[in-house]
């Protein structure tokens, strides 16, 4: 899972003014590599400028479309995205990983369920993806879609939202809320946050009918969103989030000032395990993270955000202790079992083994 394929980029479409979508040719020989489930991400690398430049997308087909597709809105500033806005073209190569993410479902046609989608921006990539899904595939569920933008023309997939809603006319609602255009009522003006969450469940959808709910978009909405479902007594392994960036990962761990003299002084000496080597190194329980480390021993680590927000660089702990800065990946029992994010973990045993291959 950790290694890196060549697709050729079959299309590139333009979705709105700062975002398109990518379309990737897979050969036969790496088709069941790069199978997915509704909601998974795949990460890309390219060179760009000299850089080697890694981001994750989440993929915006459903994985009965036969089409491996991302979305991919500019940023300002962002080096891999305006280079895909701008220089992308079909018949380019670009380095791909197999799908990978926890943010999916696994539709079942005996499954009869109401689904709340509530997203923002580009949040919405991988919930068009799960509402495809669940709607094709399980004829007695319901989607309900709350969708933020700031005007109708920035609306991704505005199109495909529209198709949708008329194949599935019962089963489909879908809310369009605007932060910086009129509309008819006050309930679909402003920004997604918690006040519009207590106004559309207590005007328009009936809390207790929903079974899951499905959070993608800036990470103030999505915890605000998810504080105010679980204030509203929503179990909480009904809400699902996939967060883009998190503004408040920090890269480096802070803990040192207090540290006395004789732990801010002890090293581990570390064993990474990947694609079958081994690379050994010693490493300062307050130095550098295990995956930065590793980078600079020659290992060709798999990485993406380096924020704790994807899964890309998860690995298992088989020998030793880590302290983990920030985890916005890794489930509890994912986190029980071993498993970290070696962008936000150092070392804490005087021996560390870290696998990427289990």
């Amino acid at each position: 899972m950790t290694k890196f394929y060549p697709l050729v980029v079959r299309d590139v479409r333009r979705e709105t003014h700062d975002c398109v979508s990518v379309s990737f040719d897979v050969p036969t020989d790496w088709a069941e590599k790069f199978t997915f489930v509704a909601g998974q991400y795949l990460t890309l690398r390219a060179d760009i400028e000299g850089e080697d430049v890694r981001r994750s997308y989440s993929i915006c087909a459903a994985p009965t479309d036969g089409d491996l597709r991302v979305a991919v809105k500019r940023v300002s500033g962002g080096t891999f995205s305006t280079f895909a806005a701008t220089e992308l073209k079909a018949g380019d190569t670009l380095k791909v990983m197999p799908p990978q993410g926890k943010f999916l479902v696994k539709p079942d046609p005996k499954r009869a369920q109401h689904y709340v989608g509530i997203a923002a921006g580009s949040g919405i990539t991988p919930i068009i993806s799960i509402m495809r899904t669940v709607l094709g595939a399980e004829a007695n569920s319901h989607f309900t879609l709350i969708y933020g933008n700031r005007a109708k023309a920035s609306i991704i997939f505005r199109e495909a939202l529209e198709s949708l809603k008329n194949e599935y006319m019962s089963r489909l609602t879908v809310h369009h809320v605007l932060s910086r255009e009129k509309t008819d009522t006050p309930l679909l003006s402003g920004r997604i946050n918690a006040e519009k969450c207590s106004q559309f469940f207590t005007k328009l959808i009936d809390i207790q009918s929903v079974d899951a709910f499905y959070l993608c978009g800036p990470e103030t909405m999505i915890f605000e969103v998810k504080d105010w479902l679980e204030a509203a007594n929503v179990r909480r392994e009904a809400i699902h989030f996939e967060l883009f960036t998190a503004s408040s990962a920090k890269k480096q761990h802070t803990k040192t000032t207090n540290l006395v003299a004789a732990e801010r002084d002890k090293v581990s000496h570390v064993t990474v395990c990947l694609d079958g080597l081994s690379f050994d190194f010693d490493l300062p329980y307050y130095g550098e993270t295990i995956l930065d480390a590793a980078t600079d021993q020659g290992a060709d680590m798999p990485f993406s955000c380096k924020g704790g927000v994807c899964c890309t660089c998860r690995a298992r702990v088989l020998e030793g202790e880590v302290e983990m800065a920030i985890n916005y990946a890794l489930e509890p029992d994912e986190v029980a079992a071993g498993y970290i994010l070696t962008c936000q973990s150092q070392p804490r045993s005087e021996r560390l083994v870290v696998d990427f291959d289990v």
